[in-house]
């Protein structure tokens, strides 16, 4: 979101716009001096969400909004009785997101009812879009498969300070996310000890399931080839370093980190999860891939599987492999340019105006 409105100077002079962050929380990201920004506080409650967002509104009256994520989205066509017209932009896979508890099926209902309201749903996938359209009801003609942009030459430039903090010695591979269970960073660990590798393990992020990955590493005696520096303001000098760029999730929406690592030349494994790397490794869809699978620009392997994760981390151990992967890799990446994806974002806008 911030990265679509540092490129989006054109707004300046068609519209006012507005930020409103739900929650107060520390902004990792900074946002254009000519966007009006404003921070609730609504600790993540959606109650509380739409009681602060609704007296919001009712000062502003905006003729458009454009939301992100679940919460938001659920808001947002919830008061779309103050008149304006709804646009979402869905960042997940949607039924691999929500849980299955009291909790989770309160959600998938809150989906079902307010996302085929939408005058359109933006998804960063076309597994995100399938998924509405299969199991929540959003009209096929409303949905728009937009991916996330990927600001190559910011990243690149900081790709090029000092790392906080020391990355090994010796070759190493890399992972980033949060440490939670869809990330699944434990297949990562059980693949890696499997693998016969002469490179150490780099995991940045950090998160609830920190101590169980530690267990893990010390029950697999890896205490002195893996590291978990935790979360990093700045991992791309330690991403580039890396022999190449490990994602084991179970599912992602488009995974930002995957195309990051692309636009720093880094070769990349993947697993075919729902959703979005196959689009990007293989240009096509999640249910046209077999297995084993060198993709166009990367490593695709089934998930939840430690032995296919291990086969394609020994094959990166081969120089010449890698540096033809990491160009393709790098070529591949310069598909998510932000200028396309804001173009492509305010275009949908745009059109839900001029239509209404």
């Amino acid at each position: 979101m911030a990265t679509l409105l540092r490129h989006s100077e054109t707004l300046k002079g068609e519209a006012d716009v507005h930020l409103v962050l739900l929650d107060d929380e520390p902004r990792a990201y900074s946002v254009p001096s000519w966007v009006r920004l404003t921070q609730l506080n609504a600790q993540g409650s959606l109650l509380k969400s739409y009681v602060q967002t609704r007296r919001l509104f009712k000062q502003l009256r905006p003729d458009l909004c454009l939301s992100f994520l679940t919460r938001s989205n659920v808001v947002n066509a919830l008061l779309q009785p103050l008149g304006h017209h709804v646009i979402m932009s869905e960042r997940v896979n949607t039924s691999a997101h929500l849980g299955t508890g009291v909790a989770g099926q309160f959600a998938r209902f809150l989906v079902r009812k307010t996302y085929p309201t939408a005058r359109a749903v933006i998804c960063v996938s076309s597994g995100v879009a399938e998924d509405l359209i299969a199991n929540f009801g959003v009209d096929t003609s409303r949905t728009h498969t937009i991916a996330n942009p990927i600001d190559a030459e910011a990243i690149a430039r900081r790709a090029h300070c000092a790392a906080q903090t020391g990355a090994p010695s010796r070759p190493y591979y890399v992972a980033m996310g949060r440490f939670v269970e869809t990330k699944n960073f434990g297949l990562l660990l059980t693949a890696f000890a499997k693998a016969d590798l002469d490179a150490d393990l780099v995991l940045l992020g950090d998160g609830p399931l920190r101590p169980a990955l530690e267990a893990q590493i010390q029950a697999l005696k890896l205490d002195d080839r893996i590291s978990l520096p935790g979360f990093q303001d700045n991992p791309f000098p330690i991403i580039q370093r890396a022999r190449a760029f490990v994602l084991s999730s179970n599912a992602e929406g488009f995974p930002n980190a995957l195309v990051e690592a692309m636009s720093l030349s880094v070769p990349v494994i993947a697993t075919n999860c729902a959703s979005g790397p196959s689009e990007i490794l293989a240009h096509c869809s999640r249910e046209t891939i077999s297995f084993p699978n060198k993709a166009a620009h990367g490593l695709l392997i089934p998930c939840n599987d430690p032995a296919a994760l291990a086969n394609a981390l020994e094959m990166l151990e081969n120089q010449d492999r890698r540096c033809g992967l990491a160009k393709q890799a790098h070529l591949r990446a310069r598909d998510f340019t932000p200028d396309k994806a804001a173009h492509a974002y305010w275009q949908v806008v745009h059109d839900a105006l001029e239509a209404a």
